[in-house]
């Protein structure tokens, strides 16, 4: 699975989805899909809120590196929670591309005229 074409992100998608309705005891991802969507969201609730504290720490002189391991883990939980929803990477991807080259402001405006 360590083909030039895919970066990372792909790499971890595919290896998370690949776990979906394996054994419990066979991962750690394995075992998130078994405990089901409730257990995913609140593992991103609670990997978002040690981001912002290792964000907030390094803010005031701490080391970035806890930044970025936190940034690691929140990235892994939401991945998950994207495989759990039959959500693909190019899902993603393509909304970005979309928001490409428009103001914030612009793209919020829409969201919240719907």
């Amino acid at each position: 699975m360590n083909t030039p074409e895919y970066d990372v992100f792909d790499r971890l998608a595919l290896t998370i989805a690949s776990r979906k309705g394996a054994s419990s005891d066979s991962s750690y991802t394995a075992s998130l899909f078994a405990k089901g969507s409730d257990t995913i969201l609140k593992k991103i609730g609670e990997e978002a809120t040690e981001f912002v504290l290792a964000a907030k720490h390094a803010s005031l002189g701490g080391k970035n590196v806890f930044v970025v391991k936190e940034a690691a883990d929140l990235i892994f939980h939401l991945f998950v929670a994207l495989a759990d929803r039959g959500i693909a990477l190019d899902d993603v991807r393509a909304e970005l591309q979309r928001r490409e080259g428009t103001s914030g402001h612009v793209e919020k405006a829409s969201r919240t005229e719907k």
